[in-house]
């Protein structure tokens, strides 16, 4: 039998600590309420000893995001319907067209067989259902509303998704003339200012007064082809350890730091995670699941490090007995109008029903912020490529002309 350790509030808004041995999550909330007792946070005890997992360590590839939001759907369709859990999860892994999601639902429908909660099932799977969807489905099951949760879930992949695609449109152009712009300035270095410096000097002998812009060009390219065996792989490694320096806990929050102080990127990291916050936070609590642990999920899934942190820290003080909103109005990551309508819903109760528009509200922003930088970003790139064929052409024509002037 599972132990579970929780925190809860009496009647006197007093913190009561404690540890309980019962069959599921369901099961410690009627315990707790039978003695007066408000959840804030219900954990598993986790044993000590760990396994490896061999059936889940080579899974196929991830599961794409529309194969899983339409996983998801058809779910809470067949639920919602009546038909029993494990038909229906049977029924979508026969019909499954996507190999991954086909293997995992495989093996779910079997850990369902063996009297596993879905939930419990699914969180064996981290890389395609995240800590966010376990929460919910779990929160589901346990207040007998599944089909309902499904369906925010749903709709909540589906506007991570659309801003995800927003996202990776609006850059594609750009990342595309930066590539283009870096390929033809190694190209034009290494293979045309060479050749055309050989026919300058051939022209006007090796006395001959090149321009200022003329042998700085052709210093450059000197540089280049004499030592790009230093050069190409020192860009190489340069990029492979920022990389991996971002990707440990120290870098990623001085790149995230950094992000938040670029104008114009600042605005939109911002958005997107103010976004994020609302709308995760709001779909776990309305799904019932308890605000610290809500906290806790929403500050790993909102993206950007400085926000996780300070929602974390706002989960202590809300543990201590203040309100969210309090905690929130004081931290600059977060505008007046959050704080102001996290307020607004926790005096009326409906804290997700608000969450839901400040989201939507700051999604529509993310699209205008989006649309705006990508307007600017396209013509600095053909004005950086014009300036660098610009600069080449300078350096090439102008000694040509003063040869011809020389020879006349």
């Amino acid at each position: 039998m599972p132990r579970f350790t929780y925190i809860a509030s009496d009647e006197q808004h007093n913190i009561v600590k404690g540890k309980t041995e019962l069959p599921d999550r369901s099961s410690v909330i009627n315990a707790l309420a039978k003695q007066n007792l408000r959840p804030i946070s219900i954990r598993v005890l986790k044993d000590k000893k760990t396994s490896i997992d061999f059936d889940h360590l080579f899974e196929p590839t991830k599961v794409k995001q529309d194969q899983l939001v339409s996983f998801t759907r058809q779910l809470s369709a067949m639920v919602g319907a009546g038909v029993p859990l494990l038909r229906s999860l049977s029924s979508l892994e026969k019909h499954s067209e996507d190999a991954a999601l086909k293997k995992i639902l495989g093996t779910i429908v079997k850990d369902v067989e063996g009297g596993t909660n879905l939930g419990d099932a699914m969180a064996k799977h981290p890389i395609t259902f995240n800590d966010i969807y376990v929460n919910m489905v779990r929160a589901g099951e346990s207040a007998g509303i599944l089909d309902d949760i499904l369906k925010r879930l749903a709709a909540q992949l589906e506007k991570s998704t659309a801003i995800r695609k927003k996202i990776k449109s609006a850059m594609a152009y750009p990342m595309v003339l930066i590539f283009i712009t870096v390929a033809a300035f190694f190209g034009l270095m290494l293979f045309v200012i060479p050749q055309i410096g050989k026919i300058l000097l051939d022209l006007g002998g090796a006395d001959a007064k090149l321009p200022g812009i003329t042998l700085f060009m052709l210093g450059i390219s000197s540089l280049i082809t004499t030592y790009w065996y230093i050069i190409f792989p020192a860009i190489g490694g340069t990029i492979f350890f920022i990389t991996r320096y971002i990707k440990t806990k120290k870098g990623r929050r001085q790149f995230h730091s950094l992000l938040l102080k670029i104008p114009g990127v600042n605005t939109i990291i911002k958005k997107i995670s103010i976004a994020r916050f609302a709308r995760t936070f709001s779909a776990l609590m309305g799904a019932g699941v308890a605000v610290l642990e809500s906290l806790d999920v929403t500050s790993r899934a909102v993206g950007n490090v400085l926000y996780e942190e300070a929602i974390k820290s706002a989960a202590i003080e809300v543990k201590n007995g203040k309100s969210l909103s309090s905690v929130i109005e004081n931290n600059d990551l977060f505008p007046p109008i959050v704080s102001q309508m996290l307020g607004v819903g926790e005096e009326t109760g409906q804290t997700d029903t608000v969450l839901i528009k400040v989201a939507d509200f700051y999604e529509e922003e993310v699209d205008l912020a989006i649309q705006s930088i990508s307007s600017i970003i396209e013509p600095v790139m053909i004005v950086v490529m014009g300036g660098m064929v610009g600069l080449i052409a300078a350096s090439v024509m102008t000694p040509i002309a003063q040869l011809s002037q020389n020879i006349e």
